[in-house]
């Protein structure tokens, strides 16, 4: 307590001005309180503005990230329209056109462990993409996946159509060249009839990635080194990318001859191209694989397209 403030006694009214002094100056308050209401009320109220809305692209641009992008010509644009995905009862996504639907699948690699492929196959999934290896981001040495032979027989045992894909991290076209012939090498004994993807994704964060400085023009020339020489062993190629990858660092002209496998996880794909496979979810659900997994869709061609 402040020791310099005596509270007056108990019962005390000082300055009392008496019963019409209060009600005189009640009268004075209320006065006050009236103009300062009029006042208020007869001041210009400023109008109240609504938020700007997103600017819009400019004609033959596309907006991401607050980029304007020019339109990529004689690539084929994404056609598919977001009431045609409808989430199931499990969580996954179907999607049906016309009559025609897309095929269920899902990738893996060794971090699904041990998978039960039968109950994979008897829970609806018709396709699995099956990492076969990966080039390692620091020594870029190359490494088979060490459940890509498991994987890739329980599969195909299921009767399940199965590609697989490599996990690049190709800094030049030599070392794509090495990707490819290490993947053939390893594709010899089994009847792949499903894609053959290049994965290349930029790692994040630690002094020792050597890929972290590669361009948009390197890139390009790896991945399409890769998939002519898958093509030219009689296997489909296939691009994957996520949306950075796909409108920031490839130039998806000069590799369109191949189909593209778009990642990204929402309700619908809003990417702007084409695409002939979509991961929308890293976290699915599906018996016979303890703990994630990737979901995937894939398209079934266009009337008049040969797959």
């Amino acid at each position: 307590m402040n020791e310099l403030y005596t509270p007056p006694e108990r019962g005390s009214r000082p300055n009392d001005a008496g019963p019409w002094g209060k009600a005189a100056l009640g009268v004075a308050l209320l006065a006050l309180l009236l103009a300062a209401a009029a006042l208020y009320f007869a001041l210009p109220r400023p109008e109240r503005s609504e938020p700007e809305p997103e600017p819009a692209p400019s004609p033959g641009t596309i907006l991401y990230r607050g980029q304007e992008l020019p339109v990529l010509e004689g690539v084929a644009v994404n056609v598919y329209e977001a009431a045609d995905f409808v989430q199931e009862a499990n969580g996954w996504l179907s999607y049906e056109k016309e009559g025609r639907k897309a095929a269920v699948g899902i990738d893996v690699s060794f971090y699904q462990g041990d998978v039960d492929w039968q109950q994979v196959a008897g829970a609806g999934v018709e396709f699995a993409v099956i990492r076969l290896g990966y080039r390692g981001y620091s020594k870029g040495v190359l490494q088979m996946d060490s459940k890509f032979e498991q994987n890739i027989q329980g599969a195909l045992d299921a009767g399940l159509d199965v590609g697989v894909y490599f996990f690049s991290q190709a800094v030049n076209t030599w070392e794509a060249e090495e990707e490819a012939e290490f993947v053939l090498q390893a594709l010899e004994p089994y009847p792949v009839k499903g894609p053959v993807v290049f994965d290349w994704e930029f790692i994040s964060g630690g002094e020792d990635v050597r890929t972290a400085g590669v361009e948009g023009t390197a890139l390009t020339r790896c991945a399409g080194v890769f998939c002519d020489m898958i093509q030219a062993e009689g296997y489909q190629p296939m691009l994957y990318f996520n949306q950075d990858l796909g409108y920031l660092y490839y130039d998806l002209a000069a590799l369109d001859q191949y189909p593209f496998w778009l990642a990204q996880y929402a309700a619908a794909p809003t990417f702007y191209y084409d695409f002939a496979m979509w991961q929308y979810s890293h976290t699915g659900k599906v018996p016979g694989i303890e703990g994630d997994v990737d979901l995937n869709l894939a398209f079934p061609a266009a009337e008049g397209e040969t797959d």
